[in-house]
């Protein structure tokens, strides 16, 4: 059983950055894919960014070429950088792992969400 823990979520301005990280209580989560998913009020949990245990990445169409996924295997932690943030950004943000893919049912183990609100 793999537990996530995300952090580093905040009120930040349009144009910001912000960097959201998850600790992996397992020393066997080098070996899963890990995702991040962001739900906002009233809408579907969306796909963010995923990254494979050998690093191949893939992201959503609305974080393209602004959001980067991180891993570190020695340190069971995965990272979100995310810079020109925009308010359509705000969501609370989840970490997941499991297999490589875009889809929720892809990722066995969630954390409980970290909360980033974007102003205008």
């Amino acid at each position: 059983q793999v537990q996530l823990v995300e952090s580093g979520g905040g009120l930040v301005q349009a144009g910001d950055s912000l960097r959201l990280s998850c600790a992996a209580s397992e020393s066997t989560f080098g070996t899963y894919a890990v995702g991040w998913f962001r739900q906002a009020p009233g809408k579907e949990r969306e796909f963010v960014a995923a990254s494979s245990w050998r690093r191949i990445r893939t992201y959503g169409a609305s974080v393209q070429g602004r959001f980067s996924i991180s891993r570190n295997n020695d340190k069971n932690t995965v990272d979100l950088q995310m810079n020109s943030m925009k308010p359509e950004d705000t969501a609370v943000y989840y970490c997941a792992a499991g297999t490589f893919g875009r889809e929720q049912s892809d990722y066995h183990y969630w954390g409980q969400g970290t909360q980033v609100t974007v102003s205008s």
